[in-house]
């Protein structure tokens, strides 16, 4: 048998792999900090073998309620993702499972490889209502891909959509995919009205060094991009810095940023309420948006989700915050489960890319729901 994660978006250390009942394997921390949680590695030449994984730092990692009721999903072909059994206990994350073919992939969450990525990128710049931008580069020398969906107007809205600041939260590029397939589909009449109101700024990977690392939260010098916008700085978070100058540049009527939940299985949107500009036009603007994505795909609850700061004690170095306090505009976060959707549970899958794409599409719903409204 043997383990390898050298491949991108890998993580994991091989401590023990001589019998297939006691795999012992141990995720490495993101660089230059001390989050972990997420892993993607293969197993090889045990087929038909009853293999038990421990992934023996579990109870050691960022966010240890986050293996309550979770499974692992697994892969043959990379396309297809499925959960398998997995149970933690006394700090030990255990999974269990009969490979069926003599080469299987495990993950936290199914992976969003840079390869999949490019190929977004390059398939959506050939659209003629998108242009592809690049603002800046990565920490690593990574190009930040931007696509501008529409054509740029005076009378036109501003809309932002971000995506995976938080590299192991993958859910949120799958989410991303679904939504630029429908936001580029010129037969859908929801489509079409949005573009003749708005230009979309859409970053589907904020943080691709992350990603490319097989990092849980952070970039290439362990920065948290969600805790950078206040003082982005070209040494720490170029990544952060360049879409924010373009931001001051284009303004912003909205923005959306995409993230995924350890903890909570449920989709839900965490709002600005905590800034010192909050008010009840606001909270209302806010709650119609929600209310219109529960409509638009019922994967989406407004029920469960982040307790609300209290006024004025909004962090304003997160995207959404410092964004509704500087442009005046409504933001959100976009979160989704790594487990499942408890309220809609699906045994074999649970929350899967598909489910991502689909949610990603039904927002558009929402958006054409409240355009109106915004300013």
């Amino acid at each position: 048998m043997n383990i390898n994660s050298n491949f991108d978006g890998g993580n994991i250390e091989c401590l023990v792999c001589d019998r297939a009942n006691n795999i012992q394997l141990k995720i490495k921390q993101d660089s230059n900090t001390g989050f972990l949680q997420w892993f993607y590695f293969r197993l090889s030449e045990a087929k038909n073998q009853s293999c038990t994984i421990k992934i023996v730092n579990a109870g050691e990692c960022s966010y240890v309620k986050g293996w309550q009721g979770y499974r692992a999903v697994a892969s043959y072909d990379k396309r297809e993702w499925f959960r398998v059994d997995t149970e933690y206990k006394d700090g030990v994350l255990h999974i269990k499972h009969q490979p069926q073919h003599d080469s299987v992939y495990y993950a936290y969450f199914a992976p969003y490889p840079l390869d999949r990525h490019a190929g977004l990128i390059a398939r959506m710049q050939t659209h003629l209502l998108v242009q592809h931008q690049i603002p800046g580069q990565s920490l690593d020398g990574r190009d930040m891909d931007l696509l501008v969906v529409g054509e740029p107007a005076d009378n036109k809205k501003p809309f932002w959509v971000i995506g995976r600041q938080h590299p192991g939260e993958t859910m949120a590029e799958w989410w991303m995919e679904g939504f630029l397939n429908r936001l580029t589909d010129m037969n859908d009449a929801v489509v079409k009205t949005l573009l003749e109101k708005t230009v979309f700024y859409v970053v589907p990977n904020m943080n691709p060094d992350g990603s490319f690392r097989g990092h849980l939260r952070t970039n290439a010098a362990g920065a948290n991009l969600n805790r950078e916008w206040l003082d982005a700085s070209a040494e720490r978070s170029p990544e952060v810095l360049c879409v924010r100058e373009k931001m001051h540049e284009t303004g912003v009527a909205f923005c959306l940023d995409v993230h995924g939940d350890e903890a909570l299985p449920y989709n839900f949107i965490a709002g600005a309420e905590g800034i010192p500009d909050w008010n009840e036009q606001r909270l209302a603007l806010q709650n119609d948006y929600k209310n219109a994505l529960q409509r638009a795909n019922p994967d989406f609850q407004t029920k469960i989700g982040y307790p609300i700061a209290a006024p004025g004690k909004g962090n304003l170095t997160m995207c959404t915050n410092y964004t509704a306090q500087t442009f005046s505009c409504l933001s959100m976060t976009l979160e989704m489960p790594f487990k499942d959707n408890a309220n809609a549970p699906d045994d074999v899958a649970g929350w899967s890319p598909e489910r991502c794409q689909k949610l990603g599409a039904s927002s558009l719903d929402a958006m054409y729901a409240v355009i109106d409204q915004v300013c």
